[in-house]
C-alpha cells in the first residue's frame, strides 16, 4: 500500500471518528436538556443550565445550536429518524397505503412518548402570542416531516391530487398530534384509533373521487404480510 493511500484512510477514519463524536455531542445536548424540562418544565430550560449539566461551555454549545429553539427542531428530527427507520421493516412496502402511514405516524409519536410532557411544552411554547419568528418556522417544520411520511409510505399523486393529499395528511397528522399529547392511554391506544378512524375516512373519500388505488401486482397477499406493531387493530372502540 502505498503512502498517499494510507494517508488518505488515515483522513477518512479521522473524519468519520469526529463526525461521531459531533452526533454524539449534538444528542447529549438535546438529552440534557429534555431531561432538565422533565425535572421543571420546557420554559425553565435555559442553556447555562444545559452547559453545566454536560460540563462545557455555552460556546461549545452555540457550535452545535444557535439558540434554545434549535433543540427543539433536533428533538422533532430525531422521531423524523426512527419513523423514516420504520419504513425499512420487512414487507412494509406491502402494507396498504392505509397502514404505511399509520405505521410511520405512530412511529414518529412513539419516539418522542417518554418525554409527553415535556414535548407537548414544546407545541405549546411556540404557540404563544407574538411568537412569530417561532411560529413561521414551525410551520416549516410541519411541512417537512408531512413530505418525509409522504416519502416513506411512497405516495405518488402528482399536481392537485397531490395537493389536496398533502393538505389531508397535514391536518390528520396535527389532528392526532395534538390528540395525543393529551392521550393517557396505554401505548396510546386512543390515539391508534383517533389515528385509524381518520385515516379511513380520508381514503374513502379518495376512493370515492379518484377511485380505488391499483394494487401492486407484486403485493403480498394479507395473510402472509408482516405486519409492524403500530399497525392498527381491530379492537371495539370503547364508547
Amino acid at each position: 500500500m502505498s503512502p498517499l493511500i494510507g494517508v488518505i484512510r488515515e483522513k477518512k477514519i479521522y473524519e468519520e471518528v469526529m463526525m461521531a463524536e459531533k452526533d454524539t455531542m449534538r444528542d447529549a445536548i438535546v438529552d440534557a436538556a429534555v431531561a432538565i424540562g422533565a425535572r421543571t418544565s420546557w420554559e425553565a430550560v435555559r442553556l447555562y443550565d444545559v452547559a453545566a449539566e454536560l460540563d462545557i461551555s455555552l460556546e461549545d454549545i452555540r457550535s452545535y445550536f444557535r439558540e434554545k429553539e434549535d433543540l427543539v427542531d433536533a428533538w422533532f428530527d430525531r422521531a423524523d429518524g426512527v419513523m423514516l427507520k420504520q419504513a425499512e421493516v420487512a414487507d412494509f412496502i406491502e402494507l396498504a397505503p392505509q397502514q404505511r402511514i399509520h405505521c410511520l405516524i405512530m412511529a414518529w409519536l412513539d419516539a418522542l412518548a417518554a418525554q409527553r410532557k415535556v414535548t407537548r411544552q414544546m407545541i405549546l411554547a411556540k404557540m404563544e402570542p407574538g411568537h412569530i419568528h417561532i411560529q413561521v418556522p414551525a410551520v416549516m417544520r410541519i411541512s417537512r416531516t408531512v413530505q418525509w411520511i409522504r416519502e416513506a409510505a411512497q405516495r405518488d399523486a402528482t399536481f392537485l391530487r397531490r395537493a389536496l393529499e398533502e393538505s389531508v395528511l397535514t391536518t390528520i397528522y396535527l389532528m392526532t398530534f395534538f390528540f395525543w399529547m393529551r392521550d393517557e392511554s396505554p401505548g396510546s391506544s386512543h390515539t391508534r384509533r383517533f389515528l385509524d378512524r381518520n385515516l379511513s375516512l380520508a381514503m374513502w373519500v379518495g376512493q370515492a373521487v379518484y377511485g380505488e388505488e391499483k394494487p401492486s401486482a407484486t403485493r403480498t397477499p394479507p395473510h402472509q404480510i408482516y405486519l409492524p406493531a403500530h399497525v392498527p387493530t381491530k379492537e371495539p372502540i370503547p364508547k
